[in-house]
């Protein structure tokens, strides 16, 4: 059912059910392919991956399908979250039920308030008719409040009461409405330190968090970005009747990129080729487009004299503007996987001693497990 054409990423799409599970995109030598061997970019409701991480996501989004707690989907700028949101409720009981997604942060603070709980006509000026707020339009669905982080804490307030009550009144008026509908939270920032930072209330934070799901940067992916671009790439042959490829060059240079936008940078790197090349598509990742048209360089940071060798040129790309503790991991990851995870041998290419490297993956699994904590704290806290 999955051929594999040659010169090409089969896709295959399929309406959301129960059977999404295993599906694949398969990819084979030559052309769009990948590798010699038969690899299958795996097909799971709006979300593509091929990885072991990926595989484990998507067997958790199966199991937490099936209930209507609260979740919290972590992650890059990028990186999927939104398309994790989508899977959830495709894969639910309210599938049937609409799916609206809000980003908190891209709504005026003043307006904010309307836009969720709605409001009755009359209640300020300019409120000509009334209007329904996504808790009541989503009834039955799924709300999914993307960067729930960017919110007012005026709102968070209110936000926690109809978690806890499954009630709310819109603006203006002293009727409680209810209603049924499931909470999908999304944020790039660490919990922890939006909460101490003041953007976060904790109380909410641990309400959201009783079921965290993390979903994995590009750069931690393995082979995934080439088979994306792969598969993105057919795309685009096939919506504008072309047969263009990726060129070995473009291949080696997408394996190699850091990708800090993750899976959205990807796929617009792989258009902007599309539209720029011949037959064979060239990548270029030096520059990133701002969307004022003006362009942001990037860093490249080579291997160091005396370091050891990897059999091939190594470096990792940092775009300027990425931050020092994101740029400082992904320079500790790649290291890593150039040396095949010998910590010894990447604390020696990073100038560093093996106790500061250990320190530095310790922090980093803190800072994976203060989410794993306050999901415990928050179920104990419902146990109560």
């Amino acid at each position: 059912m999955f051929g594999h054409i040659e010169g090409q990423a089969t896709l295959a799409k399929y309406p959301p059910s129960d059977e999404l599970a295993g599906r694949g995109v398969g990819v084979a030598a030559g052309g769009n392919g990948i590798a010699a061997d038969e690899t299958q970019l795996e097909h799971f409701g709006a979300l593509y991956g091929a990885c072991p991480t990926m595989r484990k996501l998507f067997r958790k989004i199966e199991r937490l399908a099936r209930s209507s707690a609260p979740v919290i989907i972590l992650g890059e700028s990028g990186s999927g979250k939104e398309l994790v949101a989508t899977t959830l409720h495709q894969l639910s009981a309210r599938k049937e039920r609409p799916f609206i997604a809000v980003n908190c942060g891209a709504i005026a603070e003043n307006l904010i308030e309307s836009e969720l709980f709605g409001h009755e006509r009359g209640s300020f000026t300019g409120a000509s008719r009334t209007h329904r707020g996504c808790f009541e339009r989503a009834s039955g669905g799924t709300l999914f409040l993307d960067e729930i982080t960017e919110m007012p804490l005026e709102m968070q307030v209110r936000l926690l009461r109809v978690l806890e009550t499954g009630r709310f009144c819109r603006v203006g008026g002293d009727q409680e409405i209810e209603t049924d509908v499931r909470i999908l939270a999304a944020s790039n920032r660490d919990l922890q330190q939006a909460v101490a930072s003041g953007r976060l209330r904790e109380d909410l934070m641990y309400r959201l968090c009783v079921i965290p799901v993390t979903v994995p940067p590009l750069r931690e992916r393995d082979d995934d970005a080439l088979l994306l671009a792969a598969m993105f790439l057919q795309q685009l042959n096939e919506e504008h009747d072309e047969g263009k490829r990726l060129g070995e060059s473009a291949k080696t240079r997408i394996l190699e990129y850091c990708w800090p936008g993750n899976v959205r940078e990807l796929k617009n790197v792989i258009h902007r080729a599309f539209v720029l090349s011949d037959d064979e598509v060239v990548v270029d990742m030096d520059v990133t487009i701002r969307p004022d048209g003006t362009s942001r360089p990037s860093v490249v940071i080579p291997a160091q004299p005396g370091a050891p060798a990897f059999g091939e040129p190594f470096s990792v790309r940092i775009p300027v503007g990425m931050s020092l503790e994101a740029a400082e991991k992904a320079l500790i990851t790649a290291t890593l996987q150039a040396v095949s995870g010998s910590k010894a041998k990447a604390a020696q290419v990073l100038g560093i001693s093996l106790k500061t490297l250990y320190n530095r993956l310790h922090a980093y699994d803190d800072a994976a497990a203060a989410v794993q904590s306050a999901s415990l704290a928050a179920c104990t806290a419902l146990a109560a």
